[in-house]
């Protein structure tokens, strides 16, 4: 009886073990592919306010993206809102650590997303870690600074790197934002080699041009979209220095085990560039951009 007491007790504590497990792990599978998402019927968009993609009041540029996939899928859309920290690994299922070029792989985290769209610059660490759909949006990293900055913008020569160059000349000294881990990391191009003060900005990407206005830097790194953003919005406050990268662009990120959803969506945003979708919605949240990039959206 004994035994039979202790064997009851021995079988109900792994009950409850291997219950606490699955419920543990049941975040930590893979990411679905197409045919998950349809049978579930919903798909989640992991976006961080950021710029005018993810505004953060329901509306984007990238929000009314992937909102007319799902029309176009047959199916609903969720909004799940993370941060620059997460975004990668709430898609992939795996928590990281850009490095350089390079990214480690730390171990396990829950999946709480489908896609990534919120103005995600492709870069060569994410490139190992997440699938990139065609390029969404052309960008470009600039300086910039305070309107009665003593640093005076470079003159364009139509060479970009003679034009990088001129601009890295100017920073020997001066103090500069940028935000680790993200396109406007100081490392990837680098600033502090070029005599750069590099100050690491850890607040919400979007207070980045307020935070020069407020002299916390005597410059900025910002990318294209959110200088444009920025140059509506502080009309008189802020200058465009020069270019610290050459050309880039951005995507929507999706999980290498998700290879049929990048492929529907790369089919869905080439038939919104034939039939003029996406120009709408570019001259909605973008409209100046087409003066600096009109290539790309040919």
């Amino acid at each position: 009886m004994k035994h039979r007491k202790m064997f009851s007790v021995y079988i109900g504590a792994w009950i409850c073990v291997m219950a606490t497990l699955v419920i543990i792990t049941s975040g930590l599978a893979s990411a679905d592919d197409l045919p998950e998402i349809k049978e579930r019927g919903v798909l989640r968009h992991l976006g961080v306010p950021y710029a005018n993609f993810v505004t953060g009041t329901g509306d984007g540029l990238d929000v009314e993206l992937v909102k007319l996939f799902t029309q176009n899928l047959g199916i609903k859309y969720e909004y799940v809102e993370t941060n620059w920290k997460n975004v990668i690994e709430d898609l992939i299922g795996k928590r990281i650590k850009p490095r350089g070029s390079d990214v480690d792989i730390l171990g396990d985290a829950p999946v709480r997303g489908d896609i990534i769209a919120n103005g995600l610059t492709i870069l060569p660490w994410r490139q190992k870690v997440v699938a990139y759909s065609t390029p969404t949006f052309p960008t470009q990293i600039w300086l910039v600074a305070r309107a009665d900055s003593p640093i005076k913008p470079i003159k364009p020569c139509g060479d970009t790197l003679r034009d990088i160059a001129a601009t890295k000349k100017l920073l020997k000294g001066c103090s500069v934002l940028g935000v680790a881990n993200t396109c406007l990391d100081p490392a990837l191009y680098g600033l502090g080699q070029a005599g750069a003060r590099i100050r690491l900005f850890t607040r919400n990407l979007n207070e980045l041009a307020p935070a020069v206005i407020d002299r916390e830097a005597e410059a900025v790194i910002l990318d294209v979209p959110d200088a444009l953003i920025a140059l509506e919005k502080w009309p008189g406050k802020i200058k465009v220095i020069g270019p610290i990268s050459p050309r880039q662009v951005m995507g929507c990120a999706f999980a290498r085990t998700a290879p049929r959803l990048r492929e529907a969506f790369n089919r869905f945003l080439e038939e919104c560039r034939k039939d003029g979708t996406y120009s709408r919605l570019v001259k909605k949240y973008y409209p100046a951009v087409f003066r600096y990039y009109p290539d790309f959206f040919k």
